[in-house]
């Protein structure tokens, strides 16, 4: 058997033998206990068991492995790279990489010999026609498809986003060229959309591809303005629709704080364009239209009690236009009862940053679909479209050919929100540049955008929360002070304009920790802050 220590000794792994189903399943039960695998893992692993008890012991161990990759946000194990390298796929302590190995040590090797295995298995339907013919689906909780092997439940919500994005990504909308290229160089003009004559304006492409097709995708990092080209996007499709007022506008996002900050983007963008714009374009109408923007659960209609929506692919939306912001965290499930929801002839416009903000359920959909947004791959024909409608020349490197939905999908490349070296930081932190990164926070040239404090304790960083520093004076003291001298008078407007100084004092400053626990994380170091502020006689507790 395995042993069930911490540090297994030779002896005793040598006198086990995890081929057997039942020593490998108490194995992986100490794994549970251990906090290596989830205890869901191993009771799925023994469950395949009670279904097949003739299961052979790389069917065994796959089943609890694809279980606690969908636990780490995965759809799907890759059998190559578990037995290729399986410490960098897990991710385990050194101790449980030690026991791992040594039960693959004993498994058969190589990947033909595992997928040999689940073939053959009666709990493993093969996604591959070739490979099964003349057997019959018996839904069947495992699924394979070539070197991957799936949990059916996401094997089937990957199944239904591909052919759903596969639809929508080659259904074509009829563009008038000539209305387009007059509105897109209203809402870009040339001052505002390039910083030279030469430079590329992916913002005004990003709305002319969306313009033409009912699923389409717009990426980009931190302030590269993906929320301001949706709201230019949609006084677009407002101008260019032969019945404007039709339009029924939807606002969405994973969670209720995305969708409100959505919402307040898209509005000051809107306002701000009715301003420029005049009496050419009601944009006010539009805004009428959109309403408040909601969570995908409210959107969709969440049922309690089942994982099942009120809206689906027999009871779609009532919407035309679905603008969903911070994309990136839409799980599988979550994406594959959005897209089937939709009307078939909705537009749907993602936004979001393909490199941050995973979903914390499997599946990191945007990621997948825009995994060569930098290479554009776009046909000469988008290409043509493109200079037609917008005057701007996509660079020959990215027009290469690529499937239909690169054809959707544009990545804004161009950072108005953190230019110098926060943006430089931001580039080298994403690119894996460890030097550059170095370099820059250590560089005295920086300025005060960017400073580096060198080997910092968490009593530092409360006296930064409480004190600021030079060339970022404030930190939470100016926004206490601002709190404490609410006007005495009950006038409407000393009242707002002390709320908008209080508030505007509170945006100045944020400490954003990687974990929650610990002394440098969230939770210590809000405690530590909290004491400060008080002992300061900044702050009063009455209670928690």
């Amino acid at each position: 058997m395995i042993p069930m220590t911490l540090e297994p000794t030779p002896q005793l792994q040598s006198q086990r033998d995890p081929t057997d189903t039942a020593v490998l399943l108490q194995a992986l039960k100490s794994w549970a206990e251990h906090g290596w695998l989830r205890r869901l893992d191993s009771a799925f692993a023994a469950f395949m068991v009670d279904l097949h008890a003739d299961a052979a012991a790389p069917v065994v161990l796959a089943a609890a492995l694809v279980a606690h990759m969908e636990g780490r946000g995965h759809a799907c194990l890759l059998i190559d790279d578990l037995l290729r390298d399986a410490d960098s796929l897990l991710g385990w302590p050194p101790p449980a990489c030690a026991e791992l190995a040594t039960v693959l040590a004993v498994l058969p090797r190589g990947a033909p010999h595992w997928l040999a295995a689940l073939k053959a298995s009666p709990l493993v339907w093969l996604d591959d026609a070739a490979s099964r013919t003349g057997l019959a689906d018996a839904n069947q909780p495992l699924v394979l498809r070539g070197n991957k092997l799936y949990l059916r439940r996401y094997w089937g919500y990957e199944r239904r986003v591909a052919a759903q994005v596969l639809q929508r990504g080659a259904d074509a909308a009829p563009v008038n060229h000539e209305a387009a290229r007059m509105w897109l160089d209203r809402l870009f003009p040339a001052v505002e959309s390039a910083v030279s004559t030469d430079a590329v304006d992916w913002q005004k492409i990003a709305c002319a591809v969306a313009l033409r097709g009912n699923l389409s995708i717009i990426t980009g990092g931190p302030g590269t303005g993906k929320t301001y080209t949706a709201a230019r996007l949609l006084a677009l499709l407002f101008a260019v629709d032969p019945d404007p007022q039709r339009l029924r506008v939807a606002l969405a996002a994973p969670t209720g704080k995305a969708a409100a900050r959505l919402k307040q983007s898209i509005d000051a963008a809107l306002q701000e364009l009715q301003a420029r714009l005049g009496d050419a374009l009601p944009l006010h109408d539009l805004s009428g239209h959109m309403g408040p923007a909601r969570t995908l659960h409210s959107l969709l209609g969440a049922r309690p009690d089942t994982r099942k929506f009120q809206s689906d692919a027999a009871h779609p939306l009532e919407i035309d236009v679905l603008i969903v912001d911070e994309a990136s965290m839409i799980h599988l499930e979550m994406m594959a009862a959005l897209l089937e929801a939709l009307p078939p002839d909705a537009r749907v416009i993602f936004l979001g940053d393909k490199d941050q903000l995973a979903s914390v359920e499997a599946g990191a959909v945007l990621g997948d679909l825009c995994r060569a947004a930098e290479k554009g791959r776009y046909l000469p024909a988008t290409a043509a479209f493109v200079w037609d409608v917008t005057g701007q020349h996509i660079p020959s490197a990215q027009v290469q050919g690529g499937p239909p939905l690169a054809q959707q999908t544009v990545m804004l490349r161009e950072s108005r929100r953190f230019g110098g070296p926060i943006g430089q930081l931001a580039l080298a932190v994403n690119t894996g540049a460890t030097a550059a990164a170095s370099v820059l926070l250590n560089n005295p040239d920086s300025g005060p955008s960017l400073h580096w404090l060198a080997a910092p304790s968490p009593a530092a960083v409360v006296r930064l929360a409480v004190q600021g520093r030079a060339g970022a004076q404030g930190g939470y003291r100016a926004y206490l002070v601002s709190l404490h001298q609410r006007p005495l008078t009950g006038e409407r407007e000393a009242h707002d304009a002390w709320v908008l100084a209080v508030l505007t004092e509170f945006e100045r400053f944020r400490i954003l920790c990687a974990v929650r626990e610990g002394e440098w994380g969230a939770a210590g170091l809000n405690l530590a802050i909290e004491r400060a502020l008080v002992t300061e006689g900044l702050l009063v507790k009455r209670g928690e």
